[in-house]
């Protein structure tokens, strides 16, 4: 593996973000989530569901600090953002690392406290990786989706076709 593959894997792998022990997390030591939003919690374009509402309630009861950081605009994310009750940074720009950065700061978090949840590896794990933060890579919830996000797909599988096997490898 080189460089310019290895800067697009994620550090752990799950099936689903609703598969996350967040409990273990939190004894690991991390006390910042930075989530994706359409295909990491909910299909593309959707509102939040029970089960993302449940989850980040969940998720203040344990103690975490969460923030959606999307590339998507104001209107949908702030929607999403009141109805789990989490801060939020829209037009993101991820892969850059200015907004992770602000994320970790408004939630009071650094490198070594906060991991990313997210879909994408040209979007959401390169971000996180070139901020210095662990992530989580999970299946994308919708099969269907944008023709850019098709072919940014055929690509993703390619590269993690030659993936190393983190210690939890669950797919």
């Amino acid at each position: 593996m080189n460089y310019v593959t290895k800067r697009f894997y994620p550090t752990r792998y799950e099936s689903s973000v609703y598969e996350i022990d967040f409990e273990e997390l939190y004894k690991e030591g991390y006390r910042g989530i930075l989530f994706d939003i359409d295909n990491t919690l909910v299909p593309h374009g959707k509102p939040a569901d029970d089960r993302a509402i449940a989850l980040f309630a969940k998720l203040r009861e344990i103690g975490f600090h969460t923030y959606l950081i999307s590339n998507n605009g104001k209107q949908r994310v702030e929607s999403f953002a009141e109805q789990v009750k989490s801060d939020c940074i829209f037009g993101a720009l991820k892969p850059s690392r200015r907004n992770y950065r602000a994320a970790m700061k408004a939630m009071g978090t650094d490198e070594n406290n906060t991991i990313l949840i997210g879909d994408q590896l040209f979007t959401d794990i390169w971000g996180a990786n070139r901020t210095g933060i662990e992530s989580i890579l999970v299946e994308p919830i919708q099969e269907f989706e944008e023709i850019q996000i098709v072919w940014k797909r055929k690509l993703e599988r390619k590269i993690l076709e030659k993936k190393p096997q983190p210690e939890n490898a669950s797919k």
